[in-house]
């Protein structure tokens, strides 16, 4: 069974009680990874709600988008359980003698680097999501929009989660270039933000009415 079957299958109660515990992992990156695939069932669950013969090819490729989101944001949750382990296991590296320090600071880097992957994941999906959202708003299920809303929150948590995951790594990483890149992709959570903020804003106008 894969990392991502696994996950599936695992009861909520269980991920949390491993995600509290003193383990290497699960940890940020896992959790931003959840709150993605949150949001995607969150997005699926309101298309699956939403009738109306014209918007059903509409509704129909949204909730087949926000599935496949979530399934790809579990697979990040489990690769990035790997990817921290990998980290740990690093940390752990002999480190009295130059050589030894040098070995331990090459392959922190290299993993620390591999460790940005899912999270860097998560944002990509954060902004699919939100533009998914986005799109099912106007045409949802009016008894369920503030769950569209609840979809924006837990998309703007995972990328705010997903970004401290990806700057926890960026003093290991030796590589300049591979750094300002990081640096340069979580520049755009400070968008995905606003944007779950404006559908919040907009459910909340039809709510009033």
């Amino acid at each position: 069974m894969s990392g991502r079957e696994e996950l599936d299958s695992q009861p909520v109660g269980e991920f949390l009680g491993q995600l509290a515990a003193r383990m290497a992992a699960p940890g940020a990156g896992a959790t931003a990874a959840v709150e993605a695939a949150l949001s995607a069932s969150l997005v699926a669950m309101v298309g699956r709600f939403t009738k109306g013969e014209e918007h059903a090819d509409v509704v129909r490729e949204i909730v087949a988008a926000a599935d496949a989101q979530r399934d790809a944001c579990l697979r990040s949750a489990a690769d990035d359980e790997a990817a921290f382990s990998a980290v740990a296991e690093a940390m752990k590296m002999p480190h009295s003698t130059e050589d030894e320090q040098a070995a331990r600071r090459s392959r922190l880097s290299q993993v620390q680097l591999e460790a940005t992957g899912p999270p860097l994941a998560v944002l990509a999906a954060a902004a699919d999501l939100l533009a998914l959202a986005a799109r099912l708003l106007p045409i949802a299920n009016r008894n369920l929009i503030s769950d569209v809303a609840a979809a924006g929150a837990a998309a703007r948590a995972a990328a705010t989660t997903a970004r401290l995951a990806i700057e926890a790594n960026l003093a290991g990483i030796e590589d300049d270039g591979a750094r300002a890149h990081l640096v340069s992709a979580v520049a755009v959570v400070e968008d995905l933000a606003r944007r779950a903020d404006e559908i919040e804003a907009e459910v909340r106008k039809t709510m009033d009415r």
